[in-house]
């Protein structure tokens, strides 16, 4: 006989988690639905945005710039000191050569003085501190073997120190490539926001900076096409002219010119044009003349920085306006100081 059994009617808690879930799905639907799409930022945040993006640039450029000085320099020194080192080794040759030719004439006539086969077979650096080997020698062996132990000790010593170096060289370049990574990061940052652009917003942002970069340019120049402003000295003169005939050269991190410049590279290279050797970076280039604190005193060709860590440099233009190479994108030009992005901190007069 067949059994006749109820069917299992769901738990009431089981019911309630269903008809809570669906709840929950159907309230996210509808906040899904009616939520208003994410809005594109405007032009302006974005350039705002491009702006820090090209400040941060800059401070990472420059202490890149100042890892790839360190670099070069470092390179110069061990180049010398290997080279000193070679030269070196050849005069110990030499000087060794000698001994044995003594040892030579010595084995010919009779036999080898004790105390010169023994330097021939051991490091004399002991032998020689004991006053009694010096009475069995000749003068003329007792000065070659202290030549010897001169050159050994020296060559030694540079060996060591070049060993220093290297290991420095190392780590700067390390340093380097971390730099020029976290530089090409932030350019490709900014280029991702400048592409959410349209054609129109670039154009006008394009537009806004070359109304900027005329008047600016006005308030620099004489109606005969010279600064307006008197000239701090005449090396001054002639780095800023420098500096003038590159204006629509593009800016490059890192570079030096003649083709393309960072800003501490326009200043140093305008001062090299004019005779005048001054630092790579602008960091550096605060201690290459007098310190100038008010921005009245200020005259054309003056070093001025800006930002409290100083990663910024230009070339005073006269009337308030700097001949700078401003950052990525851009170009040498002049420019309002109060539109740099950060606060003028002082100049300095080379």
């Amino acid at each position: 006989m067949a059994s006749h059994r109820r069917p299992k009617q769901p738990s009431r808690t089981r019911v309630t988690v269903l008809t809570t879930a669906a709840a929950a799905a159907v309230a996210l639907s509808s906040q899904a639905a009616n939520a208003a799409p994410s809005e594109k930022p405007s032009k302006d945040e974005v350039k705002a945005k491009v702006d820090k993006l090209y400040t941060e640039a800059e401070q990472a450029t420059e202490k890149y710039n100042g890892a790839k000085e360190k670099q070069e320099k470092l390179q110069k020194e061990i180049s010398t000191i290997q080279d000193n080192v070679a030269r070196g080794q050849e005069e110990l040759n030499e000087l060794r050569d000698g001994l044995g030719s003594m040892a030579s004439s010595q084995y010919r006539s009779g036999g080898i003085d004790p105390s010169l086969q023994l330097f021939l077979s051991a490091d004399p650096e002991n032998y020689l501190d004991k006053a009694s080997a010096l009475d069995q020698l000749s003068g003329q062996q007792v000065e070659t073997l202290k030549k010897v132990q001169e050159k050994q000790r020296d060559l030694a010593q540079q060996r060591a120190e070049a060993g220093e170096k290297l290991k420095d060289l190392a780590s700067t370049r390390t340093e380097l490539g971390k730099k020029k990574k976290e530089v090409q990061g932030k350019l490709s940052s900014a280029q991702k926001l400048l592409n959410t652009l349209t054609a129109a917003e670039k154009a006008a942002l394009q537009q806004e900076e070359q109304r900027s970069t005329r008047s600016s340019e006005r308030e620099v120049l004489s109606s005969s096409g010279t600064p307006s402003g008197k000239p701090a000295s005449g090396r001054a003169a002639a780095a800023f002219a420098a500096a003038q005939s590159k204006i629509g050269t593009p800016y490059v991190y890192g570079a030096t010119g003649p083709s393309s410049f960072d800003c501490s590279g326009l200043t140093s290279w305008a001062y090299a044009q004019a005779g005048v050797g001054i630092p790579r970076t602008s960091e550096a280039q605060t201690g290459a003349g007098t310190r100038i604190s008010s921005m009245s005193q200020l005259q054309v060709g003056d070093l001025v920085f800006f930002f409290n860590d100083l990663h910024h440099v230009g070339l005073y233009a006269g009337n308030g306006q700097v001949l700078h190479a401003p950052r990525t994108g851009t170009v040498v030009r002049y420019e309002s100081m109060s539109t740099i992005g950060g606060p003028f901190m002082f100049g300095v007069r080379v």
